[in-house]
C-alpha cells in the first residue's frame, strides 16, 4: 500500500537544525533528491523510543479524561481513568515508564524513491533503539532461543522488529511501536467462510470474538478489525496498522477515485460498523477493567478486497498504553511527533483515594488463613486496598518454582506464606524502590495454579484480566481467590504504592525473577472468590 498519511493535526518538532542539517539536496541526472546521514535515523529512532515510553498523545488522554465526564460511566471505569492519568503525569517526568512492559520495538517505514541513506537502514535504526533500551529505564522482555525448549533474554530488548517498505516521493515516514506482549496476544486471525458475508451473522459473530478478547491486555481498548485481504498475512499487518491509527484517513465508501485503486483494490472504513460494534461492547457489563462501559474507546473496521474461496478477519488491539510515535525525513530536516509533556492538564480535581465508594484496607501481614477468611466475606467486584508483603513471580519463576517442588527440593517459604503477585518490573531508576511494576496476565499461569494451591501455595493470587475455567474450578476446590488490580498504570504503581524491592531468588531471570515487596494502599478488586463466582462471568469463555 501507499504510504499513509500523518494526520495534519499532529505536532511535530525538529530534532536537527539548520546550523547542523541531517539532510542535504544531492542533484542526480536532472532529479532531486534527498540525502539523508544515516546516524539521522539512529538518533531519530533513540529519540522515539524514548518518547513512546514515557508520554502519550493528547488525544489519548482527552479520550481518558472524557471517562470522567460522562455521567454514565460507572465508579469503575472512572477508577481507571483517574489512575490512567495519574500514571501519565508520574511517567512524563521521564524515568517510570508508562508500562511495566516497554514492549517489542516496532518499526513500520515507508521510504520516499529519492530518499537515500547509502547505508543498512534497519541496523542504523537497531543502533537507535539498542542505546534507548540501555540508558532508559526500561524492560528487557525479548527471549533468544538456544534450542527448541532453551531460551534466555538477549539483555538488550532487541531483536527489533523492523520492516520498510519503498514508495514514491522524497519523504521518509517511520512509525515507532512499542507493544507490549499482553495486547499483542490477543491479536486474531480467523479464516472464516465467506457465507459469513450477512449484516446479522458478521455482526453477531464479531460481538463474540470482542465478548472474547476479555480484559488482559489492559482495556479500554482501541479494537481493530480487518475484513478481506489478499492474503492472511495482509488483513493480520492491516488490522495492526489499524490499530496503531494509521488507517483512520480511509474513505468510509468506495468512490471510484484513482486514489483507492492505487491503494491496490477497493480498501475503505465502515463506520456505521464500528459505531454498532462500540455501542454493544458498552453492554458486555465489563468495562475499563471493572464493571462498567468503557471496554473500548473506539472501534475500527477495514474492508478489503479478497479471493473469492477465502475470507480472513482478523482482530488487533491497543490498550490503554497505546504508544505510538511518528518520525518524518524531509528536505526540511528530520522531525519527531511531539507527545503529551503536560498531561496533568487532563487531570480531575477527584482522586483514588476519595472515590465515592471507599474500599477495604486488607492487612497482608496476617496469616494466609484469615486473609482468606476475611475474604470469603465479600462478594466478587469488592475494592480492597493492600497492605504488606506479596511474592512476585511469572512464568519463568513459576516453572522454576514447579520444577523445584516436584523433584522435592525447597522452594522459599515466602512463596507459601504471601499473596503471589504476576508481575515483572521494568529496570530500577535511581533513588526508587523498583521501577515500574503493574501486573502481568494472569491467564498465562492458569495451568500451574491447580499443582501450587493444592501444596498451600498461591492462595491468593493477584494480577489482570480474567483467567479460564481451570483457576475458578482450583480456587473454589482450595479455597483460593484471584485479586485484580489495575493494568496499565505501571509507574503510578511503582511511585505510590511500592515501599521496597528485594529479589528472593532466580537472580539470573532478571525481571522474571521471584521478588518479596512490600505495598501500602494498592488498590484491588476481588475477580475469582473461593466460590467459584467471577466478576467477568459476563464475558463468558474459560
Amino acid at each position: 500500500m501507499l504510504p499513509p498519511t500523518i494526520p495534519e493535526a499532529i505536532a511535530f518538532r525538529r530534532l536537527d537544525s539548520d546550523a547542523d542539517p541531517w539532510v542535504s539536496r544531492l542533484d542526480v541526472e536532472n532529479r532531486s533528491l534527498s540525502r539523508v546521514r544515516p546516524e539521522a535515523l539512529t538518533r531519530l529512532a533513540r529519540a522515539a523510543f524514548r518518547e513512546v515510553n514515557f508520554f502519550l498523545r493528547s488525544r489519548r488522554l482527552e479520550e481518558i479524561a472524557a471517562i470522567l465526564d460522562d455521567p454514565e460511566a460507572s465508579e469503575g471505569d472512572r477508577l481507571v481513568a483517574r489512575m490512567a492519568i495519574d500514571n501519565a503525569v508520574l511517567s512524563a517526568r521521564g524515568q517510570l515508564p508508562l508500562c511495566q512492559d516497554t514492549g517489542t520495538a516496532s518499526v513500520f517505514a515507508w521510504k520516499g524513491e529519492r530518499v537515500l541513506t547509502f547505508d543498512d537502514d534497519a541496523a542504523r535504526l537497531t543502533e537507535g533503539i539498542a542505546q534507548t533500551y540501555a540508558e532508559e529505564y526500561l524492560r528487557h522482555s525479548l527471549l533468544l532461543p538456544r534450542s527448541t525448549f532453551e531460551e534466555e533474554n538477549s539483555g538488550s530488548n532487541l531483536p527489533a522488529l523492523i520492516e520498510i517498505a519503498s514508495c514514491p516521493g522524497d519523504e521518509y515516514r517511520l512509525l515507532f511501536v512499542a507493544k507490549g506482549g499482553g495486547s499483542s496476544n490477543k491479536t486474531q486471525l480467523f479464516q472464516a467462510a465467506p457465507s459469513l458475508l450477512s449484516a446479522d451473522r458478521l455482526e453477531r459473530f464479531l460481538v463474540d470474538k470482542l465478548r472474547a478478547l476479555g480484559t488482559a491486555a489492559c482495556p479500554p481498548y482501541r479494537v481493530a478489525i480487518v475484513i478481506g485481504g489478499l492474503s492472511p498475512e495482509s488483513c493480520l499487518a492491516h488490522a495492526k496498522l489499524a490499530s496503531c491509527g494509521v488507517l483512520d484517513d480511509l474513505p468510509e465508501r468506495p468512490t471510484g477515485q484513482p486514489a483507492l485503486a492505487e491503494l491496490g483494490g477497493w480498501i475503505f472504513r465502515d463506520r456505521g460498523l464500528e459505531t454498532r460494534l462500540l455501542d454493544e461492547t458498552r453492554h458486555f457489563g465489563v468495562g475499563a477493567q471493572l464493571p462498567g462501559r468503557f471496554f473500548a474507546l473506539d472501534t475500527r473496521v477495514i474492508r478489503m478486497p479478497r479471493h473469492s474461496a477465502s475470507l480472513p478477519i482478523a482482530i488487533a488491539v491497543s490498550c490503554l498504553a497505546d504508544r505510538q510515535i511518528w518520525g518524518r525525513i524531509g528536505r526540511d530536516g528530520v522531525w519527531l511527533e511531539q507527545l503529551e509533556a503536560h498531561p496533568e492538564r487532563f487531570a480531575r480535581a477527584t482522586s483514588v483515594t476519595n472515590a465515592p465508594s471507599r474500599p477495604i484496607p486488607l492487612d497482608l501481614r496476617r496469616p494466609m488463613a484469615d486473609i482468606r477468611a476475611e475474604l470469603s466475606q465479600h462478594p466478587v467486584g469488592t475494592r480492597f486496598t493492600l497492605h504488606g508483603p506479596l511474592v512476585v513471580a511469572r512464568d519463568l519463576a513459576h516453572a522454576r518454582l514447579r520444577s523445584l517442588i516436584e523433584a522435592g527440593a525447597s522452594v522459599p517459604e515466602a512463596f507459601f506464606q504471601h499473596p503471589v503477585y504476576y508481575a515483572g518490573p521494568a529496570r530500577t531508576p535511581p533513588n526508587h524502590p523498583c521501577g515500574s511494576f503493574g501486573p502481568t496476565t494472569a491467564g498465562r499461569m492458569d495451568g500451574d495454579l491447580d499443582f501450587f494451591q493444592s501444596r498451600g501455595a498461591a492462595l491468593i493470587t493477584l494480577a489482570k484480566g480474567n483467567r479460564g475455567a481451570a483457576a475458578r474450578e482450583s480456587c473454589r476446590r482450595h479455597g483460593g481467590f484471584y485479586l485484580g488490580t489495575i493494568g496499565g498504570t505501571a509507574a503510578l504503581v511503582a511511585h505510590d504504592f511500592i515501599r521496597s524491592s528485594r529479589v528472593l531468588a532466580f537472580e539470573e531471570l532478571g525481571m522474571e525473577a521471584l521478588y518479596l515487596i512490600e505495598v501500602e494502599g494498592l488498590p484491588a478488586f476481588t475477580i475469582v472468590d473461593d466460590k467459584g463466582g467471577d466478576l467477568y462471568a459476563p464475558l463468558g469463555g474459560g
